[in-house]
């Protein structure tokens, strides 16, 4: 049975990244904005976004995507979220989809006590239309006593 996402984020870069290369490794800053369509939330990614990307001398890639989504909750009321999104892997084992962990932070009375559980796990994938990052709940396996 196919997972149904929380969250459906439409990613749209922006402007140019920044780029530093050191001897210790490499950044690379994105800018972007984007929008967001599900139940749970409609409205957009305010154009502040960031994705920072480092790679450590070692070769693995740390990205860490904060933004910030405006528009209205499940009840039609307005709300934020905000959200950090990490992720983390190898640069010769680059997987994609990408898996990464978010946090949430709402100001939506509806919304707090449900996202600020962080149990969530995120996956970015390349679509025709762009970039999609979507936010899943992780699904707990019940074991039985033998």
């Amino acid at each position: 049975m196919a997972r149904k996402p929380i969250l459906d984020i439409k990613i749209e870069m922006m402007g140019e990244a920044l780029h530093l290369k050191s001897e210790n490794g490499e950044v690379e800053m994105i800018p972007f904005k984007g929008s967001v369509d599900c139940e749970l939330f409609r409205g957009i990614v305010e154009p502040c976004g960031v994705d920072t990307q480092v790679v450590n001398a070692a070769g693995v890639r740390h990205m860490s995507a904060r933004y910030m989504l405006t528009g209205k909750d499940s009840t039609g009321k307005d709300a934020h979220i905000y959200v950090e999104n990490n992720g983390w892997f190898e640069e010769k084992h680059r997987s994609m989809p990408f898996h990464t962990v978010p946090t949430f932070y709402t100001d939506s009375e509806a919304l707090a006590p449900y996202l600020h559980r962080n149990q969530f796990e995120g996956e970015g994938h390349i679509k025709e239309d762009g970039l999609h990052i979507y936010f899943f709940e992780i699904e707990h396996e019940i074991k039985k006593a033998e």
